[in-house]
């Protein structure tokens, strides 16, 4: 009687701590939040992204890479055999078209999953290198590719695969062969990474790579998503999904990161994007992601961006600039400006274009 009496204490404990940890897990997706919509002036959906654009890095000139066709458990995707692509986008053009670039012969297109997406631009011969999370076959790595315009073409130059690296969401390239780079699960297993982010485990983490030095340099984050550098690139800038919030990190000679703040938001960051010009944060966000990893068609996950301006002052100023409930963009991933530009990606659905050279929407 008393041993049954024990395990009926421990399984009464244990139902107990995990109905406490669910409940903390549903809060973390903010799975009540119903954002009211909030619309920018002309605005259309990118004509030819259909299948998502996660992920998006816009180079001095305007061209701009998009990631396409992410397939992960818990994303839902409307093109589940078709393999991931690199769009391109000329941002100066009135009405840009995606061009799909074509990658080099013996890179396996056929498995490509584009996640996170940056690019570095040599110093000395302006040559682009750049760099996408693929995760083939369910497994994270690192492709450099070089860019050659004339022929809208990928030349795969080199794959990175680290056990530092397990999972692997988003990236900053530093150097021709160089990133920080996001860690967002600790575990490589997706059944151990759900129990990971439901009970709550702050086991994700920054990790810096080069060919000579790998290292985590920066933890205890619950889910880190987006990152990206200050234009002085003195900052690093972090987005941790499911603690809402912004870290800034101070980048170290030795390329260690040091703490400076932390900036709480009311949404949860995806990718950040840094205005060259005013050091502003662009960032897409979802306002609900309850909805993301549960997807309803008929009630499906919103889409929002924010604006962090003066980011480094005692009082950064933080502006909801375009909220959606899902009618028109699904789930928002990235947010990016480019002469007053704006363009939204999407972890699955589509990618959208509006005009900010109105005044009265003019936060950059």
């Amino acid at each position: 009687m008393g041993k049954l009496l024990t395990v009926g204490v421990v399984l009464a404990g244990l139902l107990g701590l995990l109905s406490e940890r669910f409940l903390t897990y549903r809060s973390r997706l903010l799975y009540d939040r119903e954002p009211e919509n909030k619309d920018l002036p002309n605005c259309r959906l990118i004509e030819g992204i259909e299948y998502g654009s996660e992920d998006l890095v816009i180079l001095p000139n305007g061209l701009t890479f998009i990631s396409s066709g992410l397939k992960s458990p818990t994303l839902k995707s409307f093109a589940p055999d078709r393999p991931g692509e690199i769009f391109l986008l000329d941002l100066n053009e009135a009405d840009p078209k995606p061009v799909v670039l074509k990658i080099s012969d013996g890179f396996d297109v056929s498995s490509f999953n584009p996640h996170g997406v940056s690019a570095h631009i040599g110093e000395t011969d302006n040559v682009v290198y750049v760099f996408v999370v693929n995760h083939p076959h369910g497994t994270s790595t690192v492709e450099i590719f070089k860019f050659e315009e004339e022929n809208n073409y990928l030349l795969h130059l080199k794959t990175i695969k680290h056990e530092l690296l397990p999972s692997i969401d988003d990236i900053v390239a530093l150097g021709p062969e160089s990133f920080y780079a996001t860690v967002d699960y600790y575990f490589a297993n997706f059944i151990m990474q759900y129990v990971e982010i439901l009970l709550g485990l702050p086991w994700s983490s920054v990790v810096y790579y080069s060919p000579t030095d790998v290292k985590e340099v920066a933890c205890g984050f619950y889910f880190t998503n987006g990152i990206n550098i200050s234009p002085a690139r003195k900052y690093i800038y972090i987005a941790d999904s499911l603690d809402h919030s912004i870290h800034i990190m101070g980048k170290d000679d030795n390329n260690s990161l040091t703490p400076v703040k932390v900036i709480p938001l009311e949404t949860i960051p995806g990718n950040i994007d840094v205005d060259p010009v005013t050091g502003n944060l662009w960032v897409g966000c979802l306002p609900n992601c309850w909805k993301l990893f549960n997807y309803d068609p008929e009630s499906p996950p919103g889409s929002e961006v924010i604006c962090i301006q003066n980011i480094l002052s005692d009082e950064p100023v933080v502006t909801q600039v375009y909220a959606n409930n899902g009618s028109v963009l699904q789930g928002s991933s990235v947010a990016a400006v480019y002469e007053k530009k704006l363009i939204v990606g999407t972890g699955f659905h589509k990618a959208l274009l509006c005009d900010l050279s109105e005044p009265e929407h003019d936060v950059a």
